[in-house]
């Protein structure tokens, strides 16, 4: 006998319904690791906030770990994507607009829903296995700016390691910024958080590219 094909429900398909219910699933995890509750989860709670039977978890996730490193995961590709959108798109301008323009896009991304820096950055009660997870992809975040400075500055710089630690610099003080921001001990509007926050990425990462120009040995023809 052939397999049947999955059935539609008002026209949305098996997979697309299994997709749904795994963004609800990830959107409640985001809300309990947000407020610093989720030592305390547990499969039901989650499921109950999303809205959905218990069953419906384990067709998406495994464990609960599991969940939560698809919530890291899934807000860092939100900000990434929308940070490297911005570059891309802005390839024409100077490097000071385009510099501007990613902050801007990857601040708005991380701010329009406060849950997203929370997790990213501010602490969160999870498994030691989570919590390595998020360093890892932060991490990542850094990664991309080695890349644009690549792009922007001279790819030898690579060979400086300027190039891995003021990436890692930039991140660590934009996140502590944002944070301050949102607990509201940084009492400025978001327009004046992004300017300000360009023209230290721009100071850093000019000021570092030129170091290390200077200290770079001069290759042999």
């Amino acid at each position: 006998m052939s397999a049947q094909p999955a059935r539609s429900y008002g026209g949305i398909d098996a997979g697309e319904r299994v997709r749904v219910r795994r963004n609800q699933l990830i959107d409640a995890a985001l809300g309990i690791m947000a407020t610093d509750q989720w030592r305390t989860a547990t499969v039901a709670r989650v499921c109950s906030t999303a809205g959905l039977n218990k069953r419906y978890f384990y067709e998406s996730f495994d464990t609960l770990d599991a969940l939560a490193a698809a919530v890291v995961e899934e807000t860092a590709r939100h900000v990434s994507e929308s940070a490297v959108l911005a570059f891309a798109m802005s390839a024409k301008k100077s490097l000071q607009e385009r510099a501007f323009q990613s902050i801007d896009a990857a601040v708005r991304a991380l701010v329009e829903d406060p849950r997203r820096a929370r997790v990213l950055f501010d602490a969160v009660s999870a498994s030691p296995a989570v919590l390595a997870h998020r360093a890892a992809v932060v991490q990542g975040l850094a990664t991309i700016l080695v890349q644009h400075a690549s792009e922007v500055h001279d790819v030898k710089l690579e060979r400086d390691s300027l190039a891995r630690v003021t990436p890692a610099f930039l991140v660590g003080g934009t996140a502590e910024a944002i944070m301050s921001w949102l607990n509201g001990t940084v009492d400025i509007t978001l327009e004046q958080l992004i300017d300000d926050l360009s023209t230290l990425w721009l100071i850093t990462g000019n000021g570092a590219a030129d170091h290390a120009r200077r200290r770079l040995p001069e290759e042999k023809p």
